[in-house]
Parts: structure tokens; sequence; C-alpha cells
């Protein structure tokens, strides 16, 4: 049962609505300060903790609660035969619920300008002391440091009289949490204006393993991280399908981050396999979209995984009859695709992500190595400049298609080459992509070019034009734009895009050789931007 509360809050949201209840409820209420003073405002009968304890609040309210009548009352075992007695002895009274939450160091400290001394004053010392004390000793006490939490704890009391086990045990875990992290901002903090250094505390929570890691011999868990705004994996429900793998993880995010890319204007889908797109494509609806990304590599995408932008309906889900795909991640699924895609596979992973047109919500990312952690700033944005470098202009009306394949590119593994084509006014399509290389002209000559004229092929066979196979290629690949991920070392690049009637290329510059490369391509007549940014993707 709870019998005394002890109330002493920075955050007052709903805490005289609390007391109220705990009130209604016989609970003899003891508190400090400003939370004392907003009971009492609100009619509610408090008894100072300086009654308690027989000292007043002092030292400009640093000391209020650090005392063996407080603590006493909260570490005491009720099991302990020895250590009741001696609470009796000292008159130390035992309390049987907590509701603490700290002053806001970390508001504090994200407040430009902010000084050192404001800061320090914002290190709560008592009220970590008090949740730690009642979260040690859950099987007895009931510690609250969220007021998400009052409701909850009301509603047990009022139902049984006392708060269940699991309760207790649910929220000293999220007090003690709370207090490490409290303690880790600190630390970040100090860390870098007393001593210059630079911390980097992350907090993960929630894991569960998964089927497997990389490989079927290794164990691999998902964390999430609770604070993480925006669309993340971590947020998707899962409507259908077995768990997910490591892999899946990795491609899934791989995906989701691509199709963030191209925005909500219009329908696009992405095709992602071995962290890769290896299909990627907008349309003028969802059906068109998978249509023409599929066709960006109709081999690859068998046991892929599909992201798209816009609700999965009936029409595009009877596309993938006969085609095997991993994951599904979206929006959402309207009822008979949801049902459709289900007696599809019972394997076949649904994921739902309702904040998918949400910013992400974070400007980092990181990456474990042995023995360390390497963390950077998010590749945002395509092109730092737009600078035609050769004598052959570049032709305005290709920029939307270039920002298209720009951005296939950046989501692609180094050394990457990605070719992209407008297959229809408006909407474009991934035609071929070169990722992975140890040098880029493998790229472009052995992977970009033979994939696009490979479904070039496939969709010439599909449509059957009137024209031959040849002219039909050429006529598009002339009208295609080719996007490297980094500068041109050589002018071989050019040459073999050339060889391959690609005459329009965009591409970061910077290289000791960017003369030979324009001039190669003024001699071929290849027209070349500079962008000024590149993106390697390791």
């Amino acid at each position: 049962m709870v019998k005394r509360a002890l109330l002493s809050v920075s955050d007052k949201t709903g805490i005289a609505e609390f007391a109220r209840g705990l009130e209604a409820l016989g609970v003899k209420i003891i508190s400090t300060g400003g939370t004392a003073k907003i009971l009492r405002d609100a009619g509610i009968e408090v008894t100072d903790v300086a009654e308690v304890t027989g000292y007043p609040e002092m030292m400009g309210g640093r000391v209020k609660t650090l005392h063996p009548r407080i603590h006493g009352g909260l570490l005491c075992l009720r099991d302990s035969k020895e250590q009741m007695a001696e609470a009796a002895k000292e008159d130390i009274s035992l309390l049987d619920l907590v509701a603490v939450n700290l002053y806001p160091f970390e508001v504090t400290v994200s407040k430009e300008g902010v000084e050192l001394e404001e800061a320090i004053e914002n290190i709560d010392i008592g009220g970590p002391t008090l949740l730690r004390s009642a979260a040690k000793n859950y099987r007895s006490v009931t510690v609250i440091s969220d007021p998400s939490d009052y409701g909850h704890v009301l509603t047990e009391l009022r139902s049984s009289g006392v708060i269940s086990d699991k309760t207790r045990a649910d929220l000293a875990v999220k007090a003690f949490r709370h207090t490490a992290d409290y303690d880790a901002a600190i630390d970040t903090y100090l860390s870098k204006t007393l001593l210059g250094e630079e911390v980097l505390r992350l907090k993960f929570t929630d894991g569960v393993k998964l089927r497997y890691g990389e490989n079927w011999h290794q164990k691999a868990s998902f964390f999430k991280d609770p604070k993480m705004e925006g669309p993340t994996l971590a947020k998707a429900v899962q409507l259908h399908g077995k768990e997910l793998s490591y892999n899946n993880y990795v491609d899934a995010d791989n995906a989701l981050q691509t199709i963030k890319e191209l925005g909500n204007t219009s329908p696009a889908v992405v095709i992602v396999k071995h962290n890769n797109p290896c299909g990627l494509a907008t349309g003028d609806k969802l059906l068109q979209a998978l249509q023409a990304a599929w066709d960006g590599d109709p081999i690859s995408a068998y046991g892929s995984i599909i992201c798209t932008n816009e609700i999965f309906d009936l029409e595009s889900a009877t596309f993938l009859n006969g085609k095997f795909v991993e994951i599904i991640l979206a929006p959402d699924f309207k009822p008979d695709a949801l049902e459709y895609l289900k007696n599809k596979s019972e394997n076949l992973r649904l994921l739902k992500l309702s904040e998918f047109r949400e910013s992400f919500g974070t400007e980092y990312t990181y990456k474990y190595v042995i023995g360390g952690m390497l963390k950077q700033s998010r590749d945002i944005g395509i092109y730092e400049k737009w600078e035609c470098v050769t004598e052959f202009p570049y032709p305005e009306e290709k920029r939307v298609l270039s920002e298209f394949c720009l951005k296939a590119c950046k989501a692609t593994k180094s050394n990457a080459v990605t070719l992209a084509h407008e297959y229809e006014p408006g909407y474009f399509m991934a035609l071929g992509m070169g990722a992975g290389q140890p040098n880029r002209v493998d790229s472009i000559r052995k992977l970009a070019a033979t994939k696009a004229i490979e479904n070039l092929r496939a969709i010439y066979e599909r449509e059957q034009p009137a024209a031959p196979f040849e002219e039909y290629c050429q006529k598009i690949l002339l009208e295609c734009v080719m996007a490297s991920d980094a500068f041109f070392p050589f002018d071989d690049s050019v040459v073999y895009a050339a060889e391959n009637n690609i005459r329009y290329i965009v591409s970061p510059g910077g290289s000791i050789r960017d003369n030979e490369v324009i001039a190669t391509a003024n001699r071929l007549g290849v027209s070349l931007v500079f962008t000024g940014m590149r993106h390697f993707l390791h």
C-alpha cells in the first residue's frame, strides 16, 4: 500500500492533479519548495520536508532532502526486522512513493551562450539521489521520474490499492535510465567545457535478437534510439512476415534514405539489393514507378527490398505476382493490397512507417570500427555549384534528370557511377549503375553501361518498337545522364562514356587532371558539369 509519498519536481506538469488523486486515496504527501507551494495553492494538504527532517531547506535550496529521515524511509528493507527496528528507533517513517524529476540541465546547456555557472547550478544532486534510493528499493517503493506515468500509477492504486510488482520494476529501470542519461549529459558538457575533451555517449534501448547477422553463423541484435524523431526503421510496424535479419535492416535503411532523397512530390520506388539501389524511379502513379524501378535491374531485383513513398495499392501488389521480394516498406498499405500480399507469401515482410513523409531527426551518422566510433555529419545536398566546364553547353532541361541521377549515385557504394533516363516527360529511372569497384573505369565500362544496354534490351523486347535495337538503344543513351560520385582521376572514364553514346556527365571535379578530362570531353562532344560535391559511400 502507498501511505506516504514524496513529491518534488522541476517539471510541474500534472503534479497537482496527481497529488489530488493521491490525497483522495488517503496518501499523506510530503513536498519541497516550489512543488509544495503549487500543491497548497491547489488546496492539497502538504507536509514540508523540513518538518520531517527537522532542518530547514538551506544553502539556496541546494540541501533539502539529503537526510536520513528521507533516505532511511526510502532505503529501509521492509522484510528486515533489524532495519525496521532501526527506523523506529530513529523516528524514520517509511516512504512508499517518490515522484521526482530533475533540474533541466540539458535544456540549460543547449541554450546559446550559456555560462558555466548557470550550467552548474542546474546540476541536480538531491533529485538523482532520491530517484536512485527509491529505485534501488523498488520492491517496496514506487518511483516516478516521468509525469506521463502519473495516470497509470493512479489507475492501479484506484483499482487494487497497490502498485503491481511489474509496474514498480518498470518504473525503477526507467528512473535509473533517467539518472544515467542525466549524468551522461553532465559528463559530456563538463568534459568539453572544463577539460576540452569530446565525449560521445549514445543510448539505445529495446534490444531484440535478429534471425542472424550478415551471415548465418553470426549473432545479431537491433537496438532503438528512443529520442530519434522522424522516420526510422525502429518506428516501422511489421504487418506480416517472418522476423528481420541484420542484412534486412541494413538494406531497408539504405532504401529509406534513398527514397527520402526524392521527396514526396511524385510516387517514387527504390529497389535495394546488397545495400545498393539496383532500381530507382519516379512515376505518375505507384505502379508506373514500380515498373520503371524493376526495369532498372530485373535480375538483381530477385530477393530485394522495395521501398516507396506512396501507400501500396492492389495494382502494384499484383505486379509483384511471381516476383520474389524480401520486404516492402511503405507509409501504409491499402486493405486489399495488404490481404493480397499476405496471401502471396507467409515470409514476405510488410513494414508500415506512418512517419514516412517527415524529415529525419538527426544531423549525424555513426559507424563503429574496432576500438572506436566514427561520427560525421549526414551527406545532405547533391551539389555546391553547377558549372558547365566544356565547350558543349549542358542543357538546362537536363537539370532535373541530372539531380535524380546524382541522388541515385550518392546512395550507391563507391566507386559509384549511375545512368539515368527520362523515360516519360518529368519521370525518371536509373538505367544502370556500377557500385563498389576499386576503380571508376570498371564501374562505367563493365557495369553501368553494360547493365543499361541489357536493361534496354529487355524493355525493347517487351515493348517491340519499330526501330532496330541498336538505333533504339543509341537514341536513349544519347539523352541519358551519367553521374559519378567522385572526380575522374584520368580522362578514360569520359572516353568509355562517349564510346557508349553518353554525352551528358555530372561529376564533382577537383582532380589535378581536370584540364585533361575537360579537353577529352570537348574532343568527344561530351557536355560536362562540375558540382563541387563528392558523395563517397562506404
